[in-house]
């Protein structure tokens, strides 16, 4: 394997997904950079999270530090101007839109974000773009589909002349089994750095503490995790 094939960039949010997704780059490439969004979300906490994430995850392993590189943040404000969206605006974040699509959706958000992960991949020349969408559970986004995914991968390889591979770690794995592959990738110490550090909740709650980490407990995003680890936990038990 060249250099260039033994190399990555990570969709890094700094929620328990993306963060599971840094480490399962870092366990399998020699060199992993990442890269972060500001688009106007209303949960923009998530901004101030990822920041000593990696970091803490190169504390964990003298081979994930060896291996992690420069992590850039693109502003696509935007987005949130053009998208109507409980994420992007004063929406209430239970709500329904009157398609059926949770009201947390961001059209196009994951096409954009992947789009501008390619250019700076092929740009960096890093082969692989590793991000943390699930169909598998899920809050019902169209845009994390596999489909979705691959017809995208084959535009942009297109459109660029290129061979990168969009990774998607997570796709057939439910919470509880992210969870798990945390303890796989990590040990328990990355399991208890995800509880403590990582954000997911759409309401940017930092105040409220559960045992599977910060949120309002209430929205799609924390009850998807919370149940994710009482599964996890039951299954460890």
């Amino acid at each position: 394997m060249n250099a260039a094939d033994s190399s990555a960039l990570v969709v890094f949010s700094g929620g328990q997904d993306s963060t599971t997704c840094l480490a399962w780059a870092l366990s399998r490439y020699e060199r992993v950079e990442t890269i972060g969004f500001s688009y106007g979300q209303r949960h923009a906490v998530e901004m101030e999270c990822r920041e000593p994430i990696p970091q803490a995850l190169a504390s964990l392993s003298p081979l994930w530090a060896s291996r992690l590189g420069p992590d850039r943040v693109i502003p696509l404000d935007v987005l949130g101007e053009v998208s109507v969206s409980a994420l992007t605006a004063d929406l209430p974040v239970a709500s329904s839109r009157t398609d059926g699509l949770p009201a947390t959706f961001v059209p196009g958000r994951n096409l954009v974000f992947l789009s501008f992960a390619a250019i700076v991949a092929f740009q960096r020349g890093l082969k692989h773009v590793v991000t943390g969408v699930c169909e598998t559970d899920f809050s019902g986004y169209p845009d994390c589909r596999d489909d979705t995914i691959k017809a995208l991968q084959a535009a942009l390889n297109l459109g660029m002349n290129a061979r990168l591979v969009l990774e998607t770690p997570l796709m057939w794995t439910d919470k509880a089994g992210t969870w798990a592959l945390a303890e796989t990738l990590g040990g328990t110490s990355l399991v208890d750095m995800i509880v403590q550090e990582t954000h997911t909740c759409y309401n940017g709650d930092r105040r409220t503490r559960h045992a599977w980490g910060f949120g309002c407990g209430e929205c799609d995003a924390c009850q998807l995790r919370s149940a994710g680890w009482q599964r996890y936990t039951e299954v460890r038990s």
